[in-house]
């Protein structure tokens, strides 16, 4: 028997086998979760499809979280092909490049919406949304992945770095919106990997040896770690947390000059 035999999830963010995403859904797959996967847009659709395969009897969905209209196409979806759901892996964020090249004060208006909007209020929209079905299963556990970028200036991070604020901000509104429904919400904060979302923040080479460098582990977090965390939280194993961010990222965060 698995730790999650009988559950279901949502994983909302895989684009590639490199994902953080993707580690998470192995590790909730492994543990007998059964698993739907959302894709963003027809470029995508081949890799992500190609992937949920090799999980057993997992579903496929599209998902532009700037439309309100495909978030509730998306729970139709899972309420139909599912019937309940107990997990939700919010792995979902975007800035336009000149955002993340240009100096933070460069930030045009339209650039600081487009962030937060995918970035932050997604988590919001989706777990609203979320939120019948886990109340049919008795409750649920959201997870929302962020970056240390969140709580100091990590150079070439910029806007996102205060979508990713905004993100842990909502974590904790929604955390304490959502207990007496004993819906659970937390975030990870992972350090640096090499994803598709990560190679375009400027330097992030560099960052890599940084972390690796000044971290008390003297390396980079791995995929299967972060996916090992997120199996945890979102576990019967974390049923009294919920409101938190937890750092998998090799102790990095704890360091100061």
């Amino acid at each position: 028997m698995g730790l999650l035999d009988g559950k279901t999830g949502l994983v909302c963010g895989v684009a590639n086998k490199r994902s953080i995403a993707w580690a998470i859904a192995q590790a909730l797959s492994a543990a007998g979760m059964r698993l739907a996967f959302t894709y963003q847009g027809e470029r995508l659709k081949e890799n992500v499809e190609e992937l949920a395969g090799t999980r057993p009897g997992s579903v496929l969905y599209p998902l532009d979280v700037t439309s309100d209209d495909e978030i509730g196409a998306l729970f139709s979806g899972v309420e139909r092909d599912l019937g309940r759901l107990d997990a939700l892996v919010h792995s979902i964020a975007f800035a336009r490049p000149e955002d993340l090249k240009n100096d933070f004060v460069a930030t045009e208006r339209e650039g600081f919406r487009v962030a937060h909007d995918i970035s932050a209020y997604s988590l919001v929209g989706l777990t609203r949304a979320a939120m019948p079905l886990m109340e049919k299963s008795g409750g649920g556990a959201v997870l929302a992945l962020t970056y240390y970028g969140a709580e100091k200036v990590t150079a070439g991070y910029n806007v996102m770095g205060v979508a990713k604020a905004s993100l842990e901000a909502s974590v904790r509104y929604l955390a304490a919106n959502l207990g007496p429904k004993n819906i659970r919400v937390n975030a990870l904060s992972a350090g640096p990997v090499n994803t598709l979302a990560a190679r375009g923040v400027r330097g992030f080479t560099g960052m890599l040896t940084h972390h690796a460098e000044k971290a008390p582990l003297r390396r980079n977090v791995e995929p299967r770690e972060i996916g090992d965390a997120a199996l945890f939280l979102l576990s019967p194993m974390a049923s009294g947390i919920t409101g938190e961010v937890l750092y998998v990222d090799c102790g990095f965060h704890i360091m100061g000059v």
